[in-house]
């Protein structure tokens, strides 16, 4: 499954990641999330294969590519059955603002282990009284006044805590010109002192665990600001969101391709009327063709945010983005429910693991960006309709 859009090259990566999905698979995936293990050996097996860093430099141990490249690699590992969360938040997010940001010490420590998966990093932005407000967050740090930082407030919903070395939190300093509070990020180890982090009971059946984290006067060395203390803040936190968002729009295509591909199969052979399998029918075959159809768009305007970031533009990847991940999202719930309506009863048993899809599709509509903040987004930021809030 593959578009004009993309160059031999890419087709090739396609093909070579989907082949690695299907030795995993989605048996091996729930198997693991049932007993909350992690998929570490597709993750190793991810990295050695260059497929986790693909967007990071090279000079760095990365594969020299981009988000184009990347996306790839996550939307074929969840046609497989086998998605890395991950992915999303590590090389993406994360390794996305080291590349463009950090000091020359920050990338040497980091990218090469992001590229090749021995490190791994997670993303703290989300708090209990901000939500989707950005502009609300209350993590502060300040100087220590020894040319370090002390940083303390409150995150929720942050990914793969448990199995990260550090997070990348976004935090807020004051100005010592205006005195006002502007975002900054800082890399917090995992084992700093006064950081800690709890697990968040989730009914979404996932090998990737959500935790609360507290930073509770987290000392930390000058070296853990992500590049300089300068207004570069918001420009370094949207240059790792439109990554999220594509990447959460590749998460949300490559589970919709699983259901869809699951269902034509079963349609294809399951007979009920007169020897003729059901998908002969209108009635099963149209949805399934227009769910099809769906991810299809939903993964051009993929591509075209992919490339707008790959290219630099961060304005308009902003809004290509935004509607990638919101498309995606919708294809994505609307594939799922089909393909379990599909197999009927059988939709719901664990032998056709299609019933836990359901819940984790409903994800992709909420997280990283809910669908109604971005229907803000492009109701303000395209259609220039003023704010309703």
């Amino acid at each position: 499954m593959s578009t004009v859009l993309e160059t031999e090259e890419h087709k090739a990566l396609r093909a070579a990641v989907a082949a690695l999905g299907t030795r995993f698979g989605r048996d091996y995936t729930t198997a693991l999330a049932r007993k909350g293990e992690h998929p570490r050996e597709l993750w190793d097996e991810a990295g050695k294969l260059g497929y986790l860093g693909v967007n990071l430099p090279e000079e760095y141990g990365g594969g020299g590519c981009g988000m184009a490249e990347l996306s790839i690699v996550l939307e074929e590992l969840g046609a497989a059955g086998s998605p890395l969360l991950m992915l999303v938040v590590s090389p993406a997010i994360c390794g996305t603002v080291i590349a463009r940001f950090g000091t020359e010490a920050q990338k040497r420590a980091w990218l090469p282990g992001l590229s090749d998966g021995s490190l791994t990093m997670s993303f703290g932005i989300t708090e209990p009284d901000a939500g989707s407000n950005s502009h609300r967050i209350t993590t502060t740090a300040r100087h220590d006044g020894e040319g370090g930082w002390i940083l303390s407030g409150r995150k929720v919903f942050i990914s793969g805590v448990d199995i990260s070395d550090a997070t990348l939190i976004v935090g807020r300093t004051e100005d010592a010109k205006s005195g006002k509070l502007k975002p900054c990020l800082f890399i917090v180890p995992r084992d700093a002192p006064g950081f800690t982090h709890t697990p968040i009971e989730m009914e979404l059946q996932a090998a990737e665990k959500q935790f609360e984290l507290v930073l509770d006067d987290v000392r930390l060395p000058a070296g853990a600001l992500v590049g300089e203390e300068a207004d570069t803040g918001l420009l370094q936190l949207f240059a790792g969101l439109n990554p999220e968002r594509i990447m959460g729009a590749a998460f949300a295509i490559g589970m919709g391709r699983h259901a869809v591909g699951r269902a034509v199969e079963y349609a294809r052979t399951r007979t009920v009327w007169k020897g003729a399998p059901i998908g002969s029918h209108q009635a099963i075959a149209h949805p399934l063709a227009q769910a099809h159809i769906e991810l299809e768009l939903a993964r051009l305007m993929m591509q075209k945010a992919a490339k707008l970031v790959d290219d630099g533009d961060d304005i308009g990847a902003g809004e290509a983005a935004n509607m990638a991940k919101y498309a995606a999202a919708e294809a994505c719930v609307r594939a799922v429910d089909q393909a379990v309506h599909t197999l009927g009863g059988n939709g719901l048993t664990r032998e056709y693991g299609l019933a836990s899809l359901i819940t984790a599709a409903r994800v992709s509509r909420i997280a990283p960006v809910s669908r109604e903040m971005i229907l803000n987004y492009v109701s303000h930021q395209t259609l220039g309709l003023p704010k309703s809030y």
